[in-house]
């Protein structure tokens, strides 16, 4: 199988997770997966690299890393171009333009060309029985859509979060008459399968593509049993009630400030936060951009508040993280076609559950009927306040049955037995139509 995941380990990205489950899975289920990628180097221009992910990749995957590049991430100037050096906005203009003139694309259209020359050559050099192809960048598409016009290759698409469907705004990206909707309607039309992470996205895709809707699945990104840590630590308010956020700082600065405002209230109105921290961690921006933002001075000013910004946390080290925590505060963009991988991962912990996201949000699904939830009560920074009130005192009065509880709620959502399953119904699918082409 040749898997086009571009964020494969060790890129710094949430969606390296799901990647590297997913190669297992088929390796452990008897294919020989290469998987396209690009290389650190490139990595290291935007959301950075971290070793420890590529730890648990079977070693039987093969990786192949092409010398592709995001230019508008260069910060070194002895690559500019003369125009990039004396007109930059001009220079970034027609960068999109070229970007764009093969694929609809921005940052990535361009990488078309490379992409179908990587998937025909591994191809020619061994013929793959099947190819699946995650997005983003949504160029990968081409590169399946290539080698099945050519090859008849038969492949699968892992959207994630979808193309034609803005899970952030929750309204339509594109009309199926436009450029991209005529590729999204091409490459879905010979997909064995499709693979979106929440339900909302799924019924989406259902009702753009009726004749497409038993091919529509979804797999839901889950957590890695070796990120929960157990209950290490029992809360004690006299040295001070730890609360904790680790995921990418991706919201907005508007977000950020609703989130701070009501830790600050909640501070002081209850005594059991009085002298309580709250850590942040995980990457701020991309590129050159990283740590040098607004959210950044926002955090930074909050210090006082008794919050603390520690940077990225390795994968090997996000047990040791959680372990040192009270409570969990979820910090989510978006709305109901939003989930995001952490939120399983923060259920996981067995630790209450501080909600600072819309209400009509995926997460919230996930979360009902989790004993130490305090539920999804806006964007309001007083209602975030009573939210972080209520976790205190979970954690300080809850039982170790009701942690208990919480930790079985997120069992059935481990990454290994969603992707597991995920790949055996691939192959079956893959099966069936091998069957029917014969």
């Amino acid at each position: 199988m040749i898997y086009l995941a571009i964020g494969f380990p060790p890129a710094a990205k949430s969606c390296a997770y799901r990647m590297r489950e997913t190669a297992n899975q088929f390796i452990a289920q008897g294919w020989d997966v290469t998987v396209v990628t690009i290389e650190d180097e490139s990595w290291e221009l935007e959301s950075g690299i971290d070793l420890t992910l590529s730890d648990q990749v079977d070693p039987r995957v093969a990786v192949l890393k092409l010398p592709l590049r995001r230019e508008d991430l260069e910060t070194d100037i002895r690559r500019y171009s003369e125009e990039r050096a004396v007109s930059p906005g001009r220079w970034a203009k027609k960068l999109r333009e070229r970007q764009q003139e093969t694929f609809p694309e921005a940052t990535f259209g361009d990488w078309r060309g490379p992409l179908e020359d990587a998937v025909l050559g591994l191809h020619k050099e061994r013929p793959a029985d099947l190819l699946l192809a995650t997005c983003v960048p949504y160029v990968n598409l081409a590169a399946a859509w290539r080698l099945w016009e050519e090859a008849r290759v038969p492949y699968a698409v892992d959207f994630r979060d979808g193309w034609s469907i803005d899970v952030v705004d929750g309204h339509e990206a594109f009309r199926p008459e436009s450029e991209e909707g005529r590729w999204e309607t091409r490459v879905l039309g010979s997909a064995i399968s499709l693979w979106v992470v929440n339900d909302p996205i799924a019924e989406h895709y259902r009702a753009r593509y009726p004749v497409l809707a038993d091919r529509v699945h979804v797999v839901r990104n889950g957590y890695d049993a070796d990120s929960s840590p157990g209950r290490s630590r029992r809360p004690d308010p006299d040295s001070g009630l730890v609360f904790g956020y680790l995921g990418t700082v991706n919201f907005s600065p508007e977000h950020l400030k609703a989130v701070l405002e009501g830790w600050r209230i909640a501070r002081t109105r209850e005594p059991l936060l009085a002298n309580a921290r709250f850590e942040v961690r995980g990457h701020n921006g991309h590129g050159a951009r990283r740590g040098a933002n607004l959210q950044a001075d926002l955090l930074r000013d909050a210090e006082p508040d008794g919050v603390t910004y520690g940077g990225p946390v390795a994968k090997a080290e996000v047990a040791d993280a959680y372990a040192r925590w009270d409570a969990m505060v979820l910090i989510l963009i978006g709305g109901r076609y939003v989930t995001s991988g952490k939120v399983y991962e923060y259920m996981a912990t067995g630790l209450p559950i501080v909600s600072a996201h819309a209400i009509a949000h995926d997460a919230s699904n996930v979360l009902k009927g989790h004993p130490l939830w305090t539920g999804a009560r806006g964007l309001d920074a007083k209602a975030i306040a009573d939210a972080f009130v209520d976790a205190a005192h979970l954690a300080v009065e809850s039982t170790d049955a009701q942690h208990a509880a919480a930790m079985a709620h997120a069992d059935r959502f481990t990454r290994e037995i969603i992707m597991s399953e995920a790949v055996k119904n691939l192959v079956d699918q893959f099966q069936v139509e091998k069957g029917r082409a014969q």
